[in-house]
């Protein structure tokens, strides 16, 4: 058998860790991105469309504004998910064309 330096075979398989090291840390970012979207974005848009939409601008109640709050938390958090997927969706698909043509 014939014995392989192992510089040669480091040196054959580095470009392609380092573009997989590249997709895992992209992945990685989007993937907290949205984990951060997801915590903060329907949190602070029930507390401010409560307190200035609801109860300040249209003078609800107390108890209606706490409803119409919670359903404007519950569209966010659709559309934090509708995104989430399309950007992950077409990334993938993006790294598949890639992979692809090599």
């Amino acid at each position: 058998m014939e014995r392989y330096d192992k510089a040669a075979l480091n040196a054959a398989f580095a470009p392609e860790f380092r573009q997989n090291e590249g997709s895992l840390t992209s992945t990685l970012r989007t993937l907290l991105f949205f984990t951060a979207l997801m915590i903060t974005l329907p949190v602070g848009l029930y507390f401010s469309s409560k307190a200035y939409i609801f109860e300040g601008t249209l003078g609800m109640s107390n108890r209606d504004s706490y409803f119409y709050a919670a359903i404007v938390a519950v569209v966010t958090v659709h559309v934090v998910l509708a995104m989430f997927v399309y950007v992950a969706w077409s990334e993938g698909s993006r790294q598949w064309r890639e992979g692809k043509q090599d």
